[in-house]
Formats: C-alpha cells, sequence, structure tokens
C-alpha cells in the first residue's frame, strides 16, 4: 500500500475524456488497497465523490487573481489581455493563477507523508505539473502524467501547430521530464513519441493506460430514459464524441448510405448515430449526407446516457485523425471494451487503437475516399451478422485485462 497525492484540476465525470480518464485510474488506485487524497480546482463540483478529495479555493491576495477577473471583465468589450501576454510569458493569467493554488495547497502537505505525487493533466493544460515543478521537495516523489503531447507543435499532422509562447511551453517540459522521477503515459506509442521530443528519459517511462473502473459495467443505466432518436430494436451504429476538424465523418457516412442503397431493406432498421457535436466547418457536408438512416444530436448527453448508448448499440464507432499515425488511445476505448459490442475502427493503422484491437479493425484514414468501398461492404458483414444474433459482442477480455486495474499492481 502507498500514499499518493494526486492533482488533478477537474473532478467532474461529465468533464474532458482526460479527466474521466484520471478519475478512472484513482478509483482503480483505490480498489487495489492505495491510500489516495486528491487536490483539485474545482469548487463548482458539489458532488460528494467517493475519494478523499479537497477543493482549492482562489486566493484573492493573488496577483493573477485579479489580472484573470481583469481579463475576464475586458472579453466582454472584445480586449483579450491574454493575446499579449502568452507569447510574452508563455501561459495565461488564469495558469499562473492556478500554479499557485496549487503550490499553496502543497505547503500545507508534507512531502515525507506521501510515497507518490500524481499529477494529472487536463486537455492542453499541465498547471498541477507547473506547481509541482516550482515545488523542489516534491520532485523524488514525482509521477508526472502526461496524456497528449505537450507543447502543440509536438503534436503528430495534422494536430500540430506553433501555439504562442510554444519556446516558454518547451522550456517548461524540458523542467518536467528532467525533475519527475516517473514520467506516466496511456499509450507505448506516445511514450516513443515523446522521447523522441524529449530524448534521454526512456529510463523514466511508466505505461499506464485508460482505466476501466472495474464497476464500470453495473453503472445503473438501465433505467435511464432513453432518447427519442435512438431505438435500442434498429442496428445502430453509433459514435459517440466530439468529431473534431481532424475528425471528418463524411466517408463513413457516405459508406453508411452506400451499404443502404447495396442492401435496401436496412433502410427499414439501420441507423448511423452521432452524438457529441462536430466541427463546425464539417455540418454542411454533414447536412447533405444525412437522412433518415443517419442522426446528428448535436446536443449535450451525459455520460451515463451515453454509456446505456454504448451498450445497447449494434456497433460502436471510433475516428481517428486524418493522418499517417496516431499515438492517442481514445479515452472512449475502455467504454466501448466494457459495452462489449463491435467496434468499427476508422484511423490510421500505425495507431494504438489498431495495436490493441489487431488485424481487422485497418479501415484506413478517415477521409480515404477510396475506402468507402471496403467500409460499405465492413458495416453490410456487420449488418448481416446483426440479423442473424441481434446480441452481437466483441468479445476481447484480454484488452479488458490490459485496461483494468491488474497493471497497476
Amino acid at each position: 500500500m502507498k500514499k499518493i497525492l494526486v492533482l488533478i484540476e477537474s473532478i467532474n465525470p461529465n468533464d474532458s475524456s482526460g479527466v474521466k480518464g484520471r478519475l478512472a485510474l484513482i478509483h482503480n488506485l483505490l480498489k487495489i488497497g492505495h491510500q489516495v487524497k486528491v487536490l483539485h480546482l474545482d469548487e463548482s463540483f458539489t458532488e460528494k465523490p467517493s475519494f478523499d478529495a479537497k477543493a482549492i479555493g482562489r486566493f484573492k491576495s493573488s496577483t493573477f487573481f485579479w489580472l484573470s477577473k481583469l481579463n475576464t471583465f475586458l472579453k466582454k468589450f472584445g480586449i483579450k489581455l491574454n493575446k499579449w501576454v502568452e507569447p510574452k510569458l508563455g501561459f495565461s493569467f488564469s495558469h499562473f493563477e492556478d500554479v499557485d493554488r496549487f503550490k499553496k495547497a502543497l505547503t500545507k502537505e508534507t512531502p515525507e507523508d506521501y510515497d507518490i505525487i500524481l499529477t494529472c493533466s487536463k486537455a492542453a493544460s499541465f498547471r498541477p505539473h507547473k506547481a509541482v515543478l516550482e515545488s523542489p521537495e516534491w520532485h523524488n516523489k514525482w509521477y508526472a502524467y502526461i496524456h497528449d503531447p505537450y507543447p502543440m507543435y509536438a503534436y503528430p499532422r495534422p494536430y500540430d501547430w506553433a501555439e504562442p509562447g510554444s519556446l516558454q511551453k518547451r522550456a517548461f517540459f524540458l523542467g518536467v521530464y528532467a525533475k519527475a522521477t516517473k514520467i506516466v503515459y496511456p499509450s507505448q506509442l506516445l511514450a516513443a513519441w515523446m522521447e523522441s521530443y524529449y530524448p534521454n528519459n526512456e529510463h523514466k517511462r511508466l505505461v499506464i493506460p485508460h482505466q476501466i473502473i472495474n464497476d464500470l459495467s453495473s453503472i445503473e443505466t438501465d433505467t435511464l430514459e432513453l432518447p427519442p432518436f435512438f431505438d435500442a430494436s434498429n442496428f445502430n451504429v453509433l459514435h459517440a464524441g466530439s468529431l473534431m476538424k481532424q475528425r471528418p465523418p463524411f466517408v463513413l457516412m457516405k459508406a453508411f448510405n452506400k451499404f443502404l442503397n447495396q442492401y435496401p431493406k436496412a433502410k427499414e432498421n439501420a441507423k448511423l448515430i452521432f452524438i457529441g457535436g462536430a466541427f463546425e466547418g464539417h455540418k454542411k457536408e454533414m447536412s447533405n449526407l444525412i437522412n433518415d438512416n443517419i442522426i446528428n444530436h448535436d446536443s449535450y448527453v451525459q455520460f451515463k446516457t451515453v454509456f446505456q448508448l454504448q451498450k445497447l448499440a449494434s456497433v460502436n464507432v471510433v475516428i481517428e485523425a486524418d493522418t499517417w499515425f496516431s499515438p492517442f488511445l481514445p479515452g472512449k476505448i475502455p467504454h466501448l471494451v466494457v459495452a462489449d459490442k463491435p467496434i468499427l475502427h476508422l484511423g490510421p493503422t500505425q495507431s494504438e487503437s489498431m495495436r490493441l484491437l489487431g488485424k481487422g479493425h485497418d479501415l484506413h484514414t478517415p477521409n480515404n475516399e477510396e475506402s468507402i468501398d471496403i467500409l460499405a461492404k465492413k458495416i453490410e458483414s456487420l449488418y448481416r451478422s446483426w440479423e442473424a444474433d441481434k446480441n452481437l459482442k466483441l468479445n476481447r477480455g484480454d484488452i479488458e485485462e490490459y485496461l483494468s486495474n491488474f497493471e497497476l499492481q
């Protein structure tokens, strides 16, 4: 049993996929007997978590508190101070304020009371990491979780871009790699990718994949009311999650329509459903492809409902970037493995998803028009299997074990 102090920005399970993944990690650390205390910034989240958690308040004595307030006020008039601040300092006023909040909270903790301090990232924010980097008394116990490349230019194409303050952000991460005891990654490919930007750190590598919460399958979803657009008796091909700019859905939609035209009887009960919102630039072309059998639900859906739909779907879809390489383990993969329905993967063959799913799931990149015929035939094959057995299964206990807390022992 180890005593672990966790720094994380949010503990809201309806927050980003990164937060969901870190909460699953916290639950599984507790499940196998570790003692965990969590410090977070999410004062607005009022539900009592199942673990020891303390929200860190804002300090009105902080200069950055008032600068953040001023920045928020001026935004109402179209003035964005961070437009000038970030290129000069590398980070926003709110970043500096939040780092100070974590640092002050750490002064009330004693390093000798813990075996590990784990810093967790959220989206493109690594504020807990910055706080511990500036608190050297914690360095010899520091496990830094890196869930995505950083800075943004370190992303593989097409995600990469030179953001304001890239040089300062790079210097910050050089410090993280130099001072942390362990660098934790959710995938093997991401570890290798990041070590190409921050070399000579292979000895610090620790891969902890996105976790399955062991009681995820027992979450009470059966009593939830299904959204009106979802009929569980249909052949439902479901994509749950935002359709980012780099994840176009058009080839999938065209393939689905081709499947319907080649197999007309499926028009009676086959549906392709998108929930979670789409990049604004996708919406016009999506509207041209939508028909009675393709649904785009653009409004927010709570995680419990999403997970219920994933369990009731006939097939779940994973769309990754239209690129040659994807080192990311999608955050929803653990949920789909527990949902135990076939997974239709659209993404590069060189990806962490493909490394886990294996052959038979490679359908090229999502914007490759040459994939339409292959994909249409794949959907028809799944539909025919569904006609014979309405309860199709993924049946991948090996992946479930890999994503479970057994890997944390």
